[in-house]
């Protein structure tokens, strides 16, 4: 029997990170090279992709027409869920153009199913969930504390 191959805690971090970088640089083609070419991605408005090609094209869409905020993220977790599959959570908050302050009302709860395909991770499912913490203000400060770290680290993605 051929087994996938477990994949690493690096290398799922790495690919989250790929994918942050991605969006960062405005990279449409670049995000949705990380996915399956089945994968689906739910965004933070609700709207759902599916397909690297969807992907690609929506993201372009979007590029084209603004230069979005930049994401940094903090991975919280990382669970096994199989043999070559993978559970990433992370919560994630966003940077204005020309900005160093977060923007509290577009913290996130991510979450991406990461699985082998041909030994490499790649991206099964993304879900890009708003951390509003309605009515519990201290839990949004308390976020925005934790991911101003990340800011202020320079990196994208704070490994946990």
């Amino acid at each position: 029997m051929n087994q996938e191959p477990v994949l690493s805690r690096a290398a799922v971090v790495a690919l989250y990170t790929r994918l942050l970088e991605a969006w960062n640089k405005r990279d449409a083609s670049g995000f949705a090279a990380q996915f399956t070419d089945d994968g689906s991605t739910i965004g933070f408005d609700g709207s759902q992709l599916d397909g690297r090609r969807a992907i690609a094209t929506e993201l372009g869409r979007i590029f084209a027409d603004h230069t979005p905020a930049t994401y940094v993220a903090r991975v919280r977790e990382l669970r096994t869920l199989g043999s070559g599959a993978v559970l990433l959570r992370a919560v994630a908050g966003m940077v204005p153009p020309n900005g160093s302050a977060l923007m509290p009302d577009r913290h996130a709860i991510q979450s991406l199913v990461a699985i082998a395909v041909d030994g490499a991770p790649r991206i099964a499912l993304y879900q890009n969930t708003p951390a509003q913490f309605h009515g519990r203000p201290a839990l949004v400060e308390q976020l925005t504390v934790e991911l101003q770290r990340v800011v202020e680290s320079g990196r994208v993605v704070d490994g946990g």
